[in-house]
Parts: C-alpha cells; sequence; structure tokens
C-alpha cells in the first residue's frame, strides 16, 4: 500500500471536553476502516455472517473511541463472548501504532454460561492488565457499556450519530451525571449547538494488522518440534492456517519450515 494510500485509509478520532458538564465526546466517521476490512475480508475469502460482521465493526469503532480517551502508548485488546448463539468477537489496536483490527470467531466458540467481556491493557512500562466482566445481551456498544460501569467505574454513553459516526461520552470527575443519562440520539444532533465543546486532541487509526508467515512461524515452529511435522501436515502438501488477530489466511509448505527451522 502506498503511503497515499494508507493515508486515504485513516480515520480521524477526535476528542473534546464537554465544558460545564464535565465529560468526554470522542467521535469519529469510520467509513474508511470499514471499506478497508471488507477489502480484507474479499482477499482472504472470509465470509462472516451479516449479523456477526455488523457487530465486529461496532467493536472496532468502540474500541477506537475507547483508545482515543485513554493515554497515548496503550495497546488494548478486547474479546466479547456471547451465547445463544455463541460468538466471540477480538478486536485490538493502539494508538501509537494508528490501528484497529479484528476478527469473528463463530465455529468452536465453547460455552461459558453468559456473556463476558475480556479486556488486556499493555502498556511498554507496566504489566499487562487483564479484566473481565459479565455482560448480557448481544449488542455490542451496550457491551462497552457495561465494560466500562464495572471495570472502569465510570459511566459512558454510545450512539450512533449516523450509520457510520460513532460517538462515545464518559464521565469525568464531577460529571453531570443526570445530564449524561439524560442523552439521547436527538441530543446527540444538537450537542454542538446546546453545549461548549473544547477541542482536545486528534488521534488516526486505520484497519492493520501486519501479520505475515514469517511473524506465524515462531509460533508454529515449537509445536512442530515438539509433535513432528508429519502431526501437522498430515499427508498434505501444505499446512494452512489463519492469523489470531485478523483471520488472514496463510499456506505453508513443508519447504517453508525446514528453512525456518535451518
Amino acid at each position: 500500500m502506498s503511503e497515499q494510500e494508507i493515508e486515504n485509509s485513516r480515520v480521524e478520532v477526535r476528542s473534546y471536553f464537554v465544558r460545564h458538564r464535565n465529560a468526554l465526546l470522542v467521535r469519529a466517521e469510520f467509513s474508511p476502516i470499514y471499506v478497508d476490512y471488507y477489502l480484507h475480508l474479499m482477499q482472504h475469502s472470509l465470509k462472516p455472517a451479516a449479523v456477526d460482521d455488523a457487530m465486529l465493526k461496532d467493536a472496532l469503532a468502540a474500541l477506537a473511541l475507547h483508545i482515543t480517551s485513554k493515554p497515548w502508548h496503550f495497546t488494548v485488546a478486547w474479546t466479547l463472548h456471547f451465547e445463544n448463539p455463541l460468538l466471540n468477537l477480538f478486536a485490538t489496536g493502539e494508538s501509537f501504532g494508528e490501528y484497529v483490527v479484528g476478527r469473528v470467531f463463530s465455529e468452536g466458540v465453547k460455552e461459558k454460561g453468559q456473556g463476558l467481556f475480556h479486556s488486556q491493557v499493555m502498556s511498554p512500562k507496566d504489566p499487562a492488565r487483564h479484566s473481565t466482566v459479565e455482560i448480557t445481551g448481544r449488542d455490542v456498544f451496550s457491551a462497552v457499556e457495561q465494560y466500562y460501569q464495572q471495570s472502569e467505574q465510570l459511566r459512558a454513553r454510545i450512539f450512533r450519530y449516523s450509520e457510520e459516526d460513532i460517538v462515545m461520552i464518559s464521565a469525568q470527575p464531577q460529571c453531570d451525571l443526570d445530564w449524561l443519562e439524560s442523552l439521547d440520539e436527538r441530543a446527540i444532533r444538537e450537542l454542538d449547538k446546546e453545549e461548549e465543546l473544547s477541542l482536545l486532541e486528534r488521534r488516526y487509526f486505520r484497519f492493520h494488522c501486519g501479520c505475515s508467515v514469517d511473524k506465524i512461524f515462531p509460533a508454529l515452529a515449537p509445536l512442530i518440534q515438539r509433535d513432528g511435522m508429519e502431526a501437522f501436515f498430515a499427508g498434505d502438501a501444505f499446512l494452512k492456517t489463519d492469523c489470531p488477530r485478523c483471520g488472514a489466511t496463510f499456506q505453508i509448505t513443508r519447504e517453508d519450515i525446514e528453512e525456518f527451522l535451518g
């Protein structure tokens, strides 16, 4: 992808302080990310169910808004588990790398007995932090709001200003919580007229993973050395594997493995 194509694929995420309400508003129009996501699906012949696809798009948008509301140099990974029917959504991203990426897991998902939201936060200087909370329903934005309430210990609301224009408002110290709870889609569309907004920051994201066969080899090599080549190839000419972050598929030959192992 050329530098110009990368630039065109970036989404600008803007954060504002809502004066007199003590709230943080984060907003972006996610069309470029969704376009690159669909190009990725086409490239790797991935065909998630329409409802699962829509849920992952919401997860990617919510994650970008969430990361923008946090300090730089954090990598965040979310796994949302839903039951009846079973489904896992995975999404990860970071501001410094300017990316979000994710995938749908609809096969081989284990029952947990309830919906779960698992978050992992990583930074260069601190140990990884894990949090898991129970969620209800199958709406992704509602699941993120439940995560905020239980894990972040603050109120957040997510609204669809339009189909691909998403807004998140989260409480800050001394927030007007009655006002925050009263917001609806009409109020969101009038917010810039009725409230005083101060632009804080712009961050940029695109749909990007960066996976490759070379990055997958280190994870496969110890297993192949332990179990032997035949256990993996089972007589086939190549081994088909996929990226756990984006679902991209790769075909690996015996010669590839032998060359990597030296």
